[in-house]
């Protein structure tokens, strides 16, 4: 035997599928920008818009990075960072253009939030209103669905559904434990983990705090049309949205999975018993909670204060950020932890859409869109718009969506004479409620975790859900809404 042994290294396995999908990206991209002129679209009055060489390369640049985001062929992030580059370096844009976005106000608005949720999370307040609603909620299992479906709407309020999803969770899994020792699937437990899954959406509706894609969709619409909406505007139109598609979620879920047990004994002692556990409020716990408080009553207050020239929501936001490590309630490692792969790819997204902004695709694509469907009304071509972003969002990140979605539509409310508050409204109601495949959203993710449902289960419920999600949007769209001051179609 030979006194020393040589190891062969192992053979690197070459990833084709991932290698023919970034060529495919790229070759998107080139086929689009090499190509000959475009055919110019037409508005209503008959004239025409040619669509530009910047224009037509931005429209490649969106496919080549769709490709890479839907397949995650590099990281999100370095997606983003490509977005950037490739406008700089094929002369769409200018580099100061291409890579200001990065910093757009709506990027720091979703950093914040992003911080808002990681301090609910570490200071365990997530936990201590969790074991109080149990506690509220009683035996009752009906009742206690319905107080984990608007705990976790009420969390997504606060914090990126995400994080509500990841924080609710284990509570979930803890109640369930009580319901059914073997921790097999009932129906109480499909409704349960479901009911979370949409409520996350549902839930995220309502504040600018819940999701990425509100911030970014308010931020493309204060540049494209002027006008700014403010905190308590925003919710004054999607709270009662978002809080009636949850109640008609529950129902729906209690109608389809009615629990096998009509109580769960024991489970109000045991849920005083861990809040009991907590102990009092830690100092950091009630800074915390005055920070947030203090936080979210400016932000609503803006309207109605002699605010300053230049005090903006995002600011006040990152006031609060800055306060949280002011009073050591977060440190440099909470810093260091915090997603910014993500915060790059919120980046990319928001440079993306204002490329085609600021290029002329989006009106020109607006423009082709209703020349297609030209004798549509006003409310059947928002009801075809919705559609199509509420079936992209299934297999693409939302915020993907909305950074092509929201600049397009507004350029086609424009040309159709939609009031654009309820073309934004309304793609953003349907952008957060991905119901018919997992892979849709992290909390649908997150609830499948749970073992309780099949992919082909949740595809059923969620064609149920997305009927009920669409009524409810247009009962808004059509009613409520204009009740409320808003109507469909601009004034003369």
């Amino acid at each position: 035997m030979p006194e020393t042994v040589y190891l062969a290294r192992a053979a690197r396995k070459v990833d084709w599928k991932r290698i023919l999908l970034l060529l495919l990206g790229a070759a998107l991209f080139a086929a689009v920008y090499f190509s000959p002129p475009w055919p110019a679209a037409t508005d209503s009055h008959g004239n025409l818009l040619a669509l530009t060489h910047e224009g037509k390369a931005s429209l490649g640049l969106v496919l080549l990075a769709l490709t890479w985001w839907s397949f995650e062929v590099v990281p999100v992030g370095i997606t983003a960072v490509a977005i950037g580059v490739v406008q700089t370096l094929f002369g769409i844009r200018s580099p100061k253009a291409a890579f200001e976005d990065f910093l757009h106000p709506s990027v720091w608005f979703i950093f914040g939030s992003l911080v808002f949720g990681l301090v609910f999370t570490k200071t365990g307040l997530t936990k201590r209103a969790a074991y109080r609603m149990l506690a509220l909620a009683g035996e009752r299992t009906s009742v206690i669905f319905l107080g984990c479906m608007l705990l976790t709407a009420g969390l997504a309020h606060f914090m990126p559904h995400t994080a509500a999803a990841a924080s609710i969770f284990p509570l979930l899994r803890a109640v369930y434990v009580l319901y059914e020792d073997e921790n097999r699937p009932t129906r109480f437990g499909k409704g349960l983990f479901i009911g979370m899954a949409f409520t996350c959406g549902a839930g995220s509706l309502v504040t600018l705090l819940g999701s990425a894609r509100g911030p970014m969709g308010v931020g493309f619409f204060e540049e494209i049309t002027g006008r700014e909406v403010l905190f308590p505007v925003f919710s004054r139109y999607l709270l009662p949205l978002g809080w009636t598609l949850s109640l008609a979620l529950w129902a729906y879920l209690l109608v389809l999975f009615p629990p096998e047990k009509k109580t769960i004994p024991g489970l109000r002692q045991r849920a005083q018993g861990l809040h009991a556990r907590l102990g009092p409020m830690s100092a950091a716990e009630r800074v915390a909670v005055v920070v947030i408080l203090a936080t979210v009553a400016v932000l609503a207050a803006i309207p109605f204060m002699a605010a300053p020239r230049g005090l903006n929501k995002t600011g006040i936001l990152l006031v609060s950020t800055i306060l949280f490590f002011v009073f050591r309630i977060l440190t440099v490692k909470d810093l260091q932890d915090l997603p910014w792969n993500l915060v790059l790819f919120f980046g990319g997204a928001v440079s993306a859409g204002f490329c085609l902004v600021r290029t002329g695709a989006a009106d020109w694509l607006a423009l082709s869109y209703i020349q297609v469907l030209p004798h549509l009304s006003a409310p059947a071509l928002l009801a075809v718009t919705v559609f199509l972003v509420f079936l992209t969002i299934n297999w693409m990140m939302n915020v993907a969506v909305v950074a092509i979605a929201v600049p397009v539509g507004l350029a086609m409310a424009h040309h159709a004479g939609i009031c654009p508050e309820v073309m934004l409204f309304a793609l953003l109601a349907t952008a957060g409620t991905p119901f018919l495949l997992l892979y849709g959203s992290a909390p649908n993710v997150i609830a499948y975790g749970s073992g309780q449902f099949s992919q082909a289960e949740f595809f059923r419920v969620g064609i149920g859900a997305t009927v009920l999600l669409f009524l409810i949007v247009f009962l808004f769209v059509l009613v409520v809404w204009p009740s409320l001051g808003l109507p469909l179609l601009n004034g003369p």
